[in-house]
């Protein structure tokens, strides 16, 4: 085997280690759950989140009495969430984001997308 050989094999095989990584990273990344925030005894929790951009966060309602997640500026606005109900709300631009239960406006909170 030739020198040039060598290094060529040797590439090669430091690129097809380079794309698994890249491949496991992709996948794990791809395998984070998405945040969640509770609803239970009339709060949110947790009452502040922060974000990346893109991110989608749950709400889930375990609480009894029925509750909504009801942004301040009407970015979003769920239905009335009963008990163990969910809502999904994707974040795709940066910023603060308060929000109340329109049902219960002294439950309130904030989600901030950076």
């Amino acid at each position: 085997m030739t020198d040039r050989t060598r290094r060529w094999r040797g590439w090669g095989a430091g690129l097809l280690a380079a794309a698994s990584l890249a491949g496991f990273a992709g996948t794990q990344a791809a395998a984070l759950p998405s945040p969640t925030i509770g609803i239970k005894d009339f709060q949110y929790a947790p009452a502040m989140l922060t974000v990346p951009v893109g991110t989608t966060i749950t709400w889930i309602n375990h609480d009894e009495e029925p509750h909504t997640v009801t942004s301040g500026t009407g970015a979003f606005a769920s239905a009335g969430l009963l008990n163990e109900d969910t809502f999904a709300q994707r974040f795709t631009t940066p910023g603060t984001y308060q929000y109340a239960c329109a049902l219960h406006p002294h439950m309130k909170a904030t989600v901030v997308v950076r």
